[in-house]
């Protein structure tokens, strides 16, 4: 694989975004559209008390993925109510086609006391043509299970042969935190789920992708596609601890592919791509996203500090 790097797409600090949100535009998904690509991200909005709540915006873009056109000026989903999954946040956001209708995979979280956080896998349908959307239920589709006990989140959906396919993340352990990590630190794996219906998922609470840098790695974002006759799979990878101000231990892409969706070989060698020697993206590479607009593969990914800059593009050399 080999992408050539455009830059920057999208700042938040350009545009004006849904009342009280400021900062960030975190995970960047498409909707692929007949004049357009809508591009959903998670933004921030201030708390007392110096918190965050994580909302989803949107912003349209040229079929090119190089011209902002449109940014919403509505949040696409409220957020959960008092003690559900998503209360605090809905990060990422991964949409589908289904139909006529939008399908979105969410990944809703809420504070916790003993651990900063808990996520849950929640579905919401929009039937305008993803301007906005409503929820199935008020509880997640995906939660944690015996042998998935915490952290289940950042679903990536598509459909093939009649079937639905997700991967997502699960939680594996809560390990010791250092002096720059609030709270203890989390540690996830990449893991397969199928549904014949995008609604019950089987699941076997495995990890599918080889760590690289030890068994406390943390896997985040895949994002699945076909190219070739194969199946090729981006995601991000860090260490657990004290990756938020060492740039050595913090997120890189990752790559692995696949004959069959289930079974991957990890291969990072051959992702194409790497942080730069400077600017937005030189200590960070996070939260990637891939899709397909007629011939090209673009690849959306956030940079330093998360994407508080925004998110930038790439195109796959084919």
């Amino acid at each position: 694989m080999k992408w050539v790097k455009r830059g920057l797409l999208f700042n938040p600090e350009e545009h004006r975004l849904p009342a009280g949100c400021t900062g960030f535009a975190q995970s960047p998904q498409a909707l692929v559209c007949d004049d357009h690509v809508r591009i959903y991200f998670s933004t921030r909005r201030a708390e007392s008390g110096g918190q965050f709540l994580s909302h989803v915006a949107w912003v349209d873009v040229d079929r090119e993925v190089r011209t902002i056109l449109r940014v919403g000026e509505r949040t696409a989903l409220p957020l959960g109510g008092l003690g559900c999954f998503d209360e605090h946040g809905i990060f990422p956001f991964n949409v589908v086609r289904d139909g006529d209708a939008v399908r979105a995979y969410t990944c809703g979280w809420s504070r916790r006391v003993s651990v900063p956080v808990e996520t849950a896998i929640g579905l919401a349908v929009s039937r305008d043509g993803g301007e906005t959307f409503e929820r199935t239920g008020r509880g997640p589709v995906m939660g944690p299970t015996p042998d998935e006990p915490f952290l289940v989140g950042d679903p990536f959906v598509l459909r093939h042969e009649g079937r639905w396919h997700m991967w997502y993340i699960y939680g594996t352990a809560w390990a010791p935190g250092g002096p720059a990590d609030p709270g203890p630190a989390r540690v996830y794996k990449i893991a397969y789920a199928s549904s014949p219906d995008g609604l019950s998922w089987e699941r076997d609470a495995r990890a599918i992708v080889p760590s690289r840098v030890g068994d406390d790695e943390c896997q985040a974002l895949p994002t699945v596609f076909a190219c070739d006759g194969r199946w090729h799979m981006y995601f991000c990878y860090r260490h657990a601890t004290d990756f938020r101000t060492n740039p050595a231990r913090a997120y890189r892409l990752g790559y692995a592919w696949s004959e069959n969706l289930r079974e991957w070989v990890r291969d990072d060698a051959s992702a194409g791509i790497d942080v730069s020697a400077s600017g937005w993206d030189a200590e960070m590479q996070c939260y990637p996203h891939v899709f397909w607009c007629g011939d090209t593969a673009f690849l959306l990914y956030n940079g330093n500090a998360f994407g508080r800059a925004g998110f930038g593009v790439a195109v796959l050399e084919h």
